[in-house]
């Protein structure tokens, strides 16, 4: 099965300062290791990054770059988003499809909207997804921490059926 991950939002300006996600320094490390054994897999990595028209995650915008830390490489892709589905209004899809992608591997942030979303669509086209349940990310809501925030999807997202395909989730370290 060809599988391609998926990096969902890792934007400096979502790392830092008063909104930052938790445990971004631990997250990029564990998407390193990921993304790593992937390509030394031949698998397509791609970085995904939300941008707004004006103002925070404006494109161009030093908030709008990758995190500090990610370790990218030349023949990495990139897919530009404005909503928190990373197919919709996207070449997406085309790219996965042009690459004979059956599977996708999934991480990122924000856990509850970019990285929920994106999964739920992926299903929904016909992908098998492994949630890389270390390696997504939230700031938390006044209701839940960030903790819980990932604990919550990473049972909701692993139990849901009627897609077809299935949603497991993985430890960084089972890559």
């Amino acid at each position: 099965m060809k599988t391609a991950l998926l990096i969902i939002d890792m934007q400096q300006g979502l790392c830092e300062g008063p909104g930052r996600a938790d445990a971004t320094d631990q997250v990029i490390a564990r998407i390193n290791h990921v993304a790593a054994q992937l390509r030394a897999a031949g698998a397509p990595i791609v970085f995904i990054q939300h941008e707004s028209t004006v103002g925070y995650l404006e494109h161009g915008t030093r908030e709008w770059q990758l995190a500090d830390g990610l370790a990218l490489q030349p023949g990495d892709l990139r897919v530009r988003k404005k909503t928190p589905d990373a197919f919709l209004n996207t070449d997406l899809e085309a790219l996965l499809k042009a690459r004979g992608v059956e599977e996708l591997v999934v991480c990122g942030m924000h856990t509850e909207f970019c990285v929920d979303t994106t999964t739920r669509r992926a299903l929904a086209l016909g992908y098998p997804v492994i949630l890389v349940a270390d390696a997504h990310t939230s700031a938390g809501n006044e209701v839940l921490g960030a903790p819980q925030v990932i604990a919550h999807h990473n049972a909701t997202l692993t139990a849901i059926s009627s897609f077809g395909p299935r949603v497991r989730a993985v430890s960084s370290a089972e890559f």
